[in-house]
């Protein structure tokens, strides 16, 4: 499974999900999602979520997710942790969100770490979620990672009518159909849509699903369903860029939205990594540089 980049997309379009994981996180808490690398050693952290607040009482959460066995696990992520903290001078607290596939996992010694792991650190594992009955949405979507292929379409339909606007809807069914693509590597995207059976399920009976395959239906059906998405996410990727740029004059936003989904999907990864407005500037104008020579080419 490609998990770095699909909690990334989780965490992103479900931002109270952290205040569900983490004790003491208020729900309306906005974090900004990174994965720096901490200098000297070259240790990438899978994820740093970062309070978008004034509050130096809120903490940094870093967020790892580790779906296999690694007897190096602990040492390299609390390494990774207090390198971080010494390199970046952090002055706010911090706790740490491990998300686990199952308890049998070998993650090496916790003994040197003991103390940590039973005040500062949250270990979900997925496993204990199978069984769980009148979870909250955002956990159930977790869940979807670790059911079996027989129970993926029921539960992925659950997820999906608990949905309470439209927009909640659209969001929770492009995350519904990418865990089973992540999940199932040997299936093809339309062998997942079948299996996850929407059209014909009772889902398609709540009015929100019924609002956006209408909206689909009249600018042409599947043409008119991806062109929605595409927005939805244009706009969560312009939000991200004004947080970690700055904010994108009317020219620049122009640019981003009249990318294609595929450049807009690798904008939101190597926005990651970018420091301010130049680096956007230098990703936008290699862009063009690339669009040009396909033209020339043709």
């Amino acid at each position: 499974m490609k998990t770095d980049k699909l909690f990334y997309r989780i965490f992103l379009s479900q931002p109270d999900l952290i205040s569900e994981l983490v004790p003491d996180i208020p729900a309306n808490c906005e974090f900004d999602y990174s994965a720096p690398v901490v200098k000297e050693t070259e240790l990438r952290l899978d994820g740093l979520l970062t309070p978008i607040s004034d509050d130096l009482s809120l903490p940094l959460v870093f967020l790892e997710a580790q779906m296999q066995s690694d007897a190096d696990f602990y040492s390299r992520f609390f390494a990774g942790i207090f390198l971080y903290l010494r390199q970046y001078k952090v002055t706010r607290p911090w706790r740490g969100l491990v998300i686990l596939r199952r308890r049998s996992q070998d993650l090496g010694t916790e003994s040197p770490y003991q103390i940590l792991l039973d005040t500062w650190v949250h270990r979900l594992y997925l496993e204990d979620l199978i069984d769980e009955v009148d979870l909250s949405p955002n956990l159930s979507l977790l869940r979807l990672l670790v059911v079996s292929e027989q129970e993926t379409p029921d539960s992925a339909q659950a997820v999906l009518r608990n949905s309470n606007t439209p927009a909640e809807f659209r969001m929770r069914l492009d995350l519904v159909e990418a865990i089973p693509i992540n999940k199932f590597p040997q299936l093809s995207i339309e062998e997942v849509r079948l299996m996850l059976n929407l059209k014909e399920a009772d889902v398609t009976q709540t009015r929100f699903y019924q609002e956006v395959f209408q909206i689909g239906q009249q600018s042409g059906g599947e043409i008119g369903r991806k062109i929605g998405r595409q927005e939805e996410e244009i706009e969560i990727v312009l939000r991200l860029l004004n947080r970690r740029c700055g904010k994108l004059s009317i020219t620049q936003q122009e640019k981003v939205r009249s990318l294609p989904i595929t450049d807009i999907e690798n904008l939101a990864e190597a926005l990651l990594d970018f420091k301010g407005m130049a680096d956007l500037e230098i990703w936008l104008d290699g862009m063009a540089t690339v669009e040009i020579n396909l033209r020339s080419q043709s």
